[in-house]
């Protein structure tokens, strides 16, 4: 079964720094860490908990993967822009930010073996007939330097794209109705909709399949690593403890399958 789940200012923020923690028994190497680049306004794959910590989906798939590997591992929050070009730059070791594979990501960086596949959905009001085939004229929430965007830009050049830097901001104005409607990824929408704010929101048609594959970018010609996450991802698949992870934050029953 597959479930479909995400997905973004130059500037290096580097805000939040969190090691994973180990619970095995043998103890991670201490001469190891790996530093991993996350973006954290994605509920609920990464984003900050009330305490300003850094937590959801990815952080503790990032925690599980650390612990595999027995290294230790640092989580390091920043914008959606800065994460390939901080990674290119030594100041991140991978990336774990819902990133799709992408053929022009693969000019720059290397990925491992997706860890969840992505379809696209358009939200706006209930009782509104609008489907994606009628969004012309209209004006569409997106996160910027996504494969939503992406997608608007090519197949619907006559919608009206307001191109957010943070996911958030994008959900805000779509309450607002400084936007009529929204194209994200499937499960972080599903999740906004169970909030107070999207409660008057609805999916519009069905999931839009662009086969998008999500995945732990790292630096280009860096296969120890890649191939170190790799071997992890099927040990965590193969134990259990990848479907533990994602029952804890997304239920079965909402997830949408292809």
């Amino acid at each position: 079964m597959k479930f479909i789940i995400k997905l973004t200012t130059a500037a290096l923020a580097l805000a939040t720094l969190t090691a994973c923690g180990t619970n095995n028994d043998k103890p991670a190497d201490a001469t190891r860490q790996i530093r991993i680049a996350t973006e954290s306004n994605f509920k609920p794959f990464s984003y900050l908990d009330t305490q300003g910590n850094v937590v959801g989906f990815e952080i503790d798939l990032a925690n599980a993967l650390c612990e595999q590997i027995k290294a230790q591992c640092n989580i390091i929050s920043q914008d959606w822009d800065s994460l390939i070009p901080s990674l290119n730059a030594n100041q991140s070791d991978a990336i774990m930010a819902g990133m799709s594979i992408t053929q022009e990501r693969q000019q720059v960086v290397d990925f491992s073996e997706p860890y969840f596949d992505n379809a696209l959905v358009l939200v706006g009001k209930k009782g509104d007939a609008t489907t994606i085939d009628s969004i012309a004229g209209k004006t569409v929430a997106t996160q910027q330097a996504t494969l939503a965007a992406d997608y608007l830009k090519q197949n619907h050049p006559d919608a009206i794209v307001k191109a957010y830097d943070k996911q958030d901001n994008a959900y805000l104005d779509l309450s607002a109705g400084r936007a009529d409607l929204m194209l994200s990824d499937a499960v972080p929408i599903t999740d906004w909709l169970s909030t107070e704010t999207g409660a008057n929101f609805e999916i519009k048609g069905q999931p839009i399949d662009i086969n998008d594959k999500v995945a732990i970018a790292v630096r280009k010609g860096d296969t120890a690593l890649k191939a170190d996450f790799d071997n992890a991802l099927a040990a965590l698949k193969q134990n259990g403890k990848y479907d533990e992870i994602v029952s804890k934050y997304f239920d079965k029953q909402t997830l949408l399958q292809k």
